[in-house]
């Protein structure tokens, strides 16, 4: 399996109901893209504040590194970056195998 997470840091005028929708299209790639097993997502909650003003985060199973693979240039998935891309500030992706 591969995790692959992300963090958000999005727009000052970004709203709460945008940010919804960005992971409710990410959400919705699960069943479409083929190896995509799961996507768990929710705003920071600690009160360490190292987050270095990202405020939201993401974690995405894939059943194996040729799944991830396939799915970087996937249709589905490039529709999805149309939505959220333009909306964030900064991101940060890292994977990671277990």
């Amino acid at each position: 399996m591969v995790r692959h997470y992300g963090v958000f840091q999005f727009k000052p005028e970004v709203t709460e109901e945008q940010i919804d929708e960005c992971f409710s299209a990410m959400k919705g790639m699960v069943g479409q893209i083929p190896g995509l097993q799961d996507l768990e997502h929710g705003p920071y909650e600690s009160s360490e504040g190292l987050n270095e003003e990202f405020t939201h985060g993401f974690i995405m199973t894939f059943d194996s590194l040729e799944s991830r693979d396939a799915y970087l240039p996937h249709p589905v998935h490039e529709s999805v970056k149309d939505i959220v891309v333009p909306r964030l500030e900064r991101v940060i992706v890292f994977d990671f195998e277990v």
